[in-house]
């Protein structure tokens, strides 16, 4: 979300440092009971109860501790989302005299973390208690070697599905092909360098034949014409 740097750094000093950021003003965060059990797309709606009226931010800590301004409800019910637009895609605000509402309306993990209602009254931020909003964690269950039994962590295994390949035939096979694609290859090279091999052998004799079709005598001199007698 987009975010004012002035107001980040007054919210940090007051998560901080909250000596400087009074907490005499009164506020409370009331949310649906079931917030425990949210579900992904459901509407999440949170009240803050407060004294006064002056105005309240609705900020919210994601769980890796980065403050996202969500929105600014005015004294005259006016509601202003990130960068300064009117409406959101995901997040309704109101205001009923001195409570203040807020509505995600599909939560999804981006919006898991602690929400904060802020007031700034004479020149002090005010802080509401921080009301978290998680989604459960959704485990699978493993199969105990007993038959009939298993051990719950969440969703329970269909006994009917189709039992996946074990791990050891998956790695034969990868070692299967990559032979193939290794082994043939080079097999496949060393038979054409035999080939070359043999047909360089039977050129060189031939070659060498050729040349050596005159008969050297055994002395190793040429021969010579008998002279004639006049």
């Amino acid at each position: 979300m987009d975010t004012s740097p002035a107001l980040i750094l007054l919210l940090t000093l007051g998560f901080c440092c909250p000596g400087i950021y009074g907490q005499s003003l009164e506020i409370k965060v009331r949310s649906p009971k079931d917030i425990t059990q949210l579900r992904l797309g459901q509407k999440l709606e949170l009240e803050c109860h407060t004294d006064k009226s002056h105005g309240a931010f609705w900020i919210l800590r994601d769980s890796s501790g980065t403050l996202h301004f969500i929105a600014f409800i005015s004294s005259v019910s006016r509601a202003t989302f990130e960068g300064g637009q009117r409406t959101s895609p995901r997040f309704e605000a109101s205001k009923d005299n001195t409570i203040y509402r807020l509505a995600v309306k599909s939560f999804t993990p981006q919006d898991e973390g602690s929400y904060f209602c802020v007031m700034n009254l004479n020149q002090m931020l005010h802080f509401s208690p921080g009301q978290r909003a998680f989604l459960p964690v959704i485990t699978t269950t493993v199969a105990s070697s007993t038959p009939g039994s298993t051990t719950q962590r969440g969703i329970t295994e269909d006994p009917n599905l189709t039992t996946p390949v074990p791990e050891g035939r998956m790695q034969e096979d990868l070692n299967f092909f990559c032979h193939i694609f290794i082994w043939v290859p080079l097999a496949g090279a060393c038979l054409l360098l035999l080939i070359a091999l043999v047909i360089t052998i039977v050129l060189c004799q031939q070659t060498r034949r050729r040349r050596c079709r005159c008969k050297r005598p055994a002395n190793g001199k040429p021969p010579t014409k008998p002279r004639t007698q006049n």
